[in-house]
């Protein structure tokens, strides 16, 4: 009896064991997978903020709670179902649609550029309006689905070789740590001018240091969407590279390949970092190149067709609202009536 309850416990302490292991596993490739998706991680803790600016201080933070479990929702009962569903049974689908998803970091990258370089974002800077909290956060988390779907197909892509539940766990473990590392650090960049305020309100070092940080946040939040802009460029650019090669388009990767080994191989010490920096800033210029044309078409094409339908509800607007519009010309008349009614003489 007692031999028999020592093999047991001995058996649970292996299996505990391996338990641990499979746990360590899980966690190595959790971290490894959501470490390819920093860039967006980066840019979706840039953008978030963006959403609270117009809001009482009090309400912040209870907005960013509201649009966290609107992503934990996108992510476990929207985007973890497709792309199991996809690596299941039609894996090969995996690398166009993550250079699709390249392709809109690309895209949404160069906009933010374009619209610096052109100041877009000067006019109508004093006219911002406060939106119905509703709207706010489906606003929200319609651009969370798309920024949480690069994630998942991202950290999908590094451990498609995993059998399916650990596939399932693995990708669980990444849902929710990044929903709760980038809104985290969303509430707390978003209160910390507030915390700065308090503390400026006390004496001494303590008021120093928090008149300081209120002047720093709009720095720090600079600093992000300028950090942010880089990393969609990076990492947008890095996966088309990547996915031109895997589909045998082998030219683009390879040019950078040699040139990324020239560089570590003239550098000394210092070649792992400068092999790193050449492949990452050729990933960010291929990014730009790309997110360019495509803002280039979406001038061309959509942008175009909104702004006419928008030229046209302005004018149907000032139709009604009390304007009357010039009578037509005599001429007008004349050539617009009818056959059986034209004017004599």
């Amino acid at each position: 009896m007692a031999g028999g309850l020592v093999a047991l416990l001995d058996d649970v302490a292996v299996l505990a064991r391996a338990a641990a292991a499979s746990i360590d596993d899980i966690g190595a490739a959790a971290a490894k997978a959501g470490a390819k998706a920093a860039g967006v991680v980066v840019d979706d803790a840039a953008v978030t903020p963006q959403y609270v600016r117009s809001l009482a201080a009090e309400r912040e933070v209870p907005i960013i709670k509201r649009i966290a479990v609107g992503s934990l929702r996108n992510k476990f009962f929207i985007i973890l179902p497709a792309v199991l569903l996809l690596s299941q049974f039609v894996p090969w689908l995996l690398t166009p649609i993550l250079m699709l998803g390249g392709a809109y970091l690309c895209y949404e990258g160069a906009e933010k550029v374009w619209a610096k370089i052109a100041h877009h974002g000067a006019s109508g800077a004093g006219e911002e309006k406060v939106q119905d909290e509703t709207t706010l956060v489906s606003g929200a988390v319609r651009t969370d689905l798309i920024l949480s779907a690069e994630i998942m197909v991202i950290s999908l892509n590094e451990v498609i070789d995993e059998a399916f539940w650990s596939r399932l766990t693995i990708l669980a473990v990444v849902a929710v740590l990044i929903t709760v590392l980038v809104y985290g650090v969303v509430a707390l960049i978003v209160k910390m001018d507030d915390a700065g305020l308090r503390l400026s309100q006390g004496s001494g070092a303590v008021a120093t240091f928090g008149r300081g940080l209120v002047r720093a946040m709009p720095v720090v939040l600079s600093v992000l969407t300028v950090v942010g802009t880089a990393a969609m460029l990076w990492v947008g650019g890095h996966i088309l590279l990547l996915g031109t090669n895997e589909l045998n388009l082998h030219f683009l990767y390879e040019a950078v390949h040699h040139v990324e080994v020239a560089a570590h191989d003239a550098t000394g010490v210092l070649g792992g970092l400068v092999g790193w920096l050449v492949n990452t800033v050729a990933s960010a210029v291929l990014g730009l190149i790309v997110g360019a044309l495509v803002v280039l078409v979406m001038t061309l094409t959509l942008h175009r067709r909104t702004s006419k339908a928008a030229a046209a509800t302005a004018a149907a607007t000032t139709r009604t609202d009390g304007t009357i519009p010039a009578p037509p010309s005599r001429a007008a008349r004349r050539r617009d009536a009818p056959a059986d009614q034209a004017p004599r003489g």
